[in-house]
């Protein structure tokens, strides 16, 4: 038997790696490098984030007392850049100045007998959920990690089937990202697969394209005379998670036209109970969508049935939740639908910022019974004491006591003070196009800047 020795620098363990020769991306060539002497240099230039300690755990001989550090490096075999490379851990050159290239994430695989993993090391040490996405269709793994205003793409067509439960494992604190996929049979992969269109690359996320998935429609319930509350399923193997003020496309195809329009996500009801949120309610969203009986898209969607499939984009948008820090008094102005993007926000705010001391909405409607959540937002009130809403109607009926008109500097003068002097504020617009720039002419006339102003477009 043939031994490969790994010596870790921290631990000076020793590793029999003969069993797992097989199953190494590099193949024997690579592990040959290592054997017989001390492999740490070498394991961490290519392999640093990967846990070797559950993988190998099988393998470990024991300890074995370390020379002098000088005396290792010496008998370290050099790296080259070919080896460097191997397995597409560098995406393309020449995509970015060489000021972005500190930036750019890398990647790596490895296998054990039933699973395939995917390691990609983003170099960001706030990384989360919502700046991964991921689709396993078939035999295609693509994987999208958001590096703040770029995008890094992994596109492969796989060398055999996998499950479509594909585990996404993201460490926040070191930026590493894990793709685990179960193997439909246990073979041992030669390679990871097949590169496709765009894989290993970054990218401006303005310059990616919108990818899109079919989702399952679960419900659909009235909200008003005219708004319904759909509820669609993402597939089993996509993970995705919409930040707070992001937007997505929902596409269909109309009369032989592919039709594409921005939806901003909702949450399923502003007053429920606090839950953890199971993986079942992490795969569906919720919109909140105006039929327009005259309009060529809304129709179509409100003829969707429980079961009917509908297909739905990537996440955009430039709203950050570090926006909200350190703000005290947090404004929002709603037209209309332009109500939706304000129900995510809402919920962070409250339930998160640890400076804010008063949320107030203006919801400019028609009619009363135009009012979306008009019910939850006034409960909402009631429950959190630093929120308030007002409702602003342009054809009220008679009997309706609360304020009249539509946007204007009387109805925000009063709005817009803070809640104490100098406090922080931030101020979130959204609506129909004249409301939005109305109301933006209005705010700086006020004496707003464009610093405390924020306003929801697609």
């Amino acid at each position: 038997m043939v031994f490969f020795i790994i010596v870790l620098c921290f631990l000076g363990l020793v590793y029999n790696v003969t069993p797992y020769m097989e199953y190494h991306p590099g193949g024997e060539a690579e592990l040959m490098k290592a054997a017989g002497t001390d492999g740490t240099d070498l394991f961490d230039q290519v392999h640093r984030w990967v846990n070797y300690e559950s993988m190998l755990k099988e393998c470990l001989l024991g300890r074995i007392a370390l020379k002098p550090a000088a005396s290792l490096k010496e008998i370290c075999l050099p790296v080259t850049e070919e080896n460097r490379t191997l397995n597409g851990i560098h995406p393309e050159k020449n995509v970015l100045d060489d000021c972005f290239k500190e930036i750019v994430p890398s990647y790596d695989w490895f296998q054990t007998q039933d699973s395939v993993t995917v390691v990609i090391y983003t170099k960001q040490k706030d990384m989360n959920s919502e700046l991964v996405i991921a689709d396993i269709q078939e035999c295609t793994l693509r994987g999208e990690i958001i590096v703040k205003d770029f995008s890094y793409l992994i596109h492969v067509e796989l060398s055999y089937a996998v499950y479509e439960d594909m585990i996404v494992q993201i460490s926040e604190k070191v930026g590493k990202v894990e793709f685990v996929l179960k193997k439909k049979e246990n073979l041992s992969w030669k390679k990871l697969g097949q590169p496709l269109k765009n894989h290993n690359s970054f990218v401006k996320c303005t310059d990616r394209g919108l990818y899109y998935r079919k989702c399952k429609l679960l419900s659909k319930i009235n909200v008003t005379h005219d708004t319904r509350l759909f509820c669609v399923e993402l597939p089993p193997g996509t993970h995705l998670q919409v930040p707070v003020g992001h937007h997505l496309y929902l596409k269909q195809t109309i009369t032989g036209t592919e039709i594409v329009k921005p939806y901003t996500p909702v949450l399923s009801c502003l007053v429920s109970p606090f839950k953890i949120l199971s993986s079942n309610d992490k795969a569906q969203i919720f919109f909140m969508i105006k039929i327009y009986p005259g309009g060529l898209f809304t129709p179509v969607l409100d003829t969707l049935q429980i079961g009917d499939y509908i297909s739905l984009s990537n996440p955009e948008g430039i709203f950050r939740k570090s926006q909200l820090e350190n703000v005290e008094d947090l404004l929002l102005l709603a037209g209309g639908t332009g109500f939706t993007p304000m129900v995510k926000l809402l919920n962070y705010a409250l339930s998160n910022s640890a400076t804010l001391r008063a949320v107030k909405m203006m919801f400019f409607n028609k009619t009363e019974d135009d009012i979306l959540w008009k019910s939850q937002l006034e409960q909402l009130a009631l429950k959190d004491m630093r929120f308030d809403v007002q409702f602003v109607l342009s054809e009220p009926k008679k009997e309706w006591p609360g304020k009249q008109g539509k946007i204007s500097l009387s109805l925000l003068s009063e709005f817009v003070k803070r809640s104490k002097h100098e406090s922080k504020i931030l101020i979130c617009i959204c609506g129909p196009l004249p409301f939005m720039e109305q109301g933006i002419q209005l705010l700086k006339t006020l004496g707003h800047s464009g610093n405390d102003i924020h306003c929801f477009t697609t």
